[in-house]
């Protein structure tokens, strides 16, 4: 099994679309990912992350087939040390460790394309289990439970908040 993290390209689009558009995913993202998830929106997406410097956004890729996203947004103001990570997995790759070597080849990346950041962040569902494993295999932390403080598909729940600092 080889994972690659790599530049998207526009002939990914229909594959991206094909993967994104899926309800499991999108219950598990921001409600900004679209559902569905169009080759269009595909289009859009790869436009907007192309040829940036330093990338904070890459392919993932599994023995060379397209398997899911990830990529980080730094934060603004006060917070510009901080980034927020985000990731997902094309259904048919899950349960196969995708995620956590993807992770594990995308965090000395940002480290070292982005030298002023000294944290790393993601926000996790309560009921998204196999995220918080993933990130605790890559030596991130549980550093808070937000109760109540978001809302997906009209339910209103916990956000578990997980950290990776630069240096421990």
């Amino acid at each position: 099994m080889e994972i690659k993290l790599r530049e998207w390209k526009f002939t990914d689009a229909q594959e991206l679309a094909r993967l994104a558009n899926n309800r499991k995913i999108w219950d598990n993202v921001r409600d900004q990912f679209p559902h569905p998830y169009t080759v269009h929106n595909a289009d859009e997406w790869i436009a907007a992350v192309l040829g940036k410097k330093p990338m904070r956004n890459y392919a993932i890729t599994l023995d060379g087939k397209l398997a899911g996203s990830i990529g980080i947004v730094i934060q603004d103001d006060v917070g510009r040390c901080s980034a927020e990570l985000g990731y997902w997995i094309g259904e048919s790759f899950w349960n196969q460790g995708v995620a956590t070597l993807a992770i594990c080849q995308f965090i000395p990346l940002v480290w070292k394309n982005n030298p002023m950041l000294t944290r790393i962040f993601a926000s996790v569902f309560d009921y998204n289990k196999a995220s918080m494993r993933t990130l605790e295999k890559n030596g991130f932390y549980l550093e808070s439970i937000r109760r109540k403080s978001v809302i997906k598909n009209g339910q209103v729940g916990d956000d578990h908040l997980w950290v990776l600092l630069r240096n421990g």
